[in-house]
């Protein structure tokens, strides 16, 4: 089993209003920290228009990669539109193909960026113009790789893009613990979802993960994991109302790579969100999913 995390330098490129809640920061501070640890980061080449049109609406498309999306599209994406968010978003979504299609022949793949879990079939919302976890599970399998890809969404946000875009398939399952009063505010079925009240702390949290698990895998046979690892689950999170603390949160990542391991699964992995004005707190948070990753798969 060989690990690699894939990235692209236009992850923290992107100009923002200031004052703006996505801490774009982040990105560029967790990829120097890996590289200066040693983990082994590879650079990853931009999705394709037909790799986005497979999932998403061709006039959907072609509106968000020519900057033709109408004032009240750009306000629900909540991302002013650039050349830039473009460059950044099909990097994101290459990255988190490449780390699905490494996974898949070596056992683990991860990039630092992704979880675009808000992106509907014709519209972006919640900071997500296209929903890579969709896209890559559909890659792999328009490509062969793989018959079934299981979504494991653990963002305190309700991945309702993905829900809405997979709830017909039987080949792209999805899973999501999540926040049950958190946004969004309407919440499409996903093949099982499980919403969770406020303020739940770390063994009230990993007991649902662990039977959720199970029973996801008695149901399906995926041949793949897309595990979307949002840190806005901890206490101290600004936008997410749940209270794990960090050992928590490590041991999440860790109770979902110690899954895939046992099970014999191929998993792709993801950051996803986290919500804080000193962003520099969301680092240690995220490095756990690198940490417990290199720990099985390094």
């Amino acid at each position: 089993m060989t690990l690699r995390i894939f990235h692209h330098d236009s992850y923290s490129a992107l100009a923002l209003p200031a004052r703006h809640r996505f801490p774009l920061a982040k990105y560029q501070a967790l990829q120097q920290t890996l590289s200066a640890r040693g983990y082994p980061l590879a650079l990853t080449a931009p999705a394709s228009r037909e790799q986005l049109t497979r999932v998403h609406d061709e006039h959907y498309v072609e509106a968000a990669l020519t900057g033709a999306l109408g004032r009240d599209a750009i306000r629900r994406l909540g991302f002013p539109w650039s050349p830039l968010l473009i460059e950044r978003t099909l990097h994101s979504v290459g990255a988190t193909i490449a780390a699905s299609r490494h996974a898949l022949a070596e056992g683990c793949g991860l990039q630092i960026s992704g979880g675009y879990h808000h992106a509907h079939r014709d519209y972006g919302s919640g900071f997500c113009l296209f929903n890579d976890l969709v896209i890559a599970a559909q890659t792999c399998l328009d490509e062969g790789r793989c018959e079934q890809v299981l979504i494991v969404d653990l963002d305190v946000h309700q991945g309702d893009g993905s829900a809405a875009l997979c709830t017909e398939s039987r080949e792209i399952i999805t899973l999501s613990l999540h926040g049950e009063r958190n946004f969004p505010f309407h919440k499409p079925a996903s093949h099982l979802d499980f919403p969770l009240p406020e303020a739940m702390e770390d063994d009230a949290y990993l007991t649902p993960l662990e039977q959720a698990l199970a029973l996801a895998l008695r149901l399906y046979q995926p041949d793949l994991i897309l595990y979307q690892a949002g840190v806005d689950v901890h206490h101290a999170d600004e936008l997410g109302f749940l209270s794990l603390s960090d050992a928590g949160v490590r041991q999440r990542d860790a109770m979902v790579f110690d899954c895939a391991r046992q099970h014999g699964l191929a998993i792709a992995a993801v950051p996803g969100g986290g919500y804080r004005r000193d962003w520099q707190a969301l680092i240690p948070l995220h490095l756990s999913l690198f940490e417990e990753a290199r720990r099985r798969f390094g």
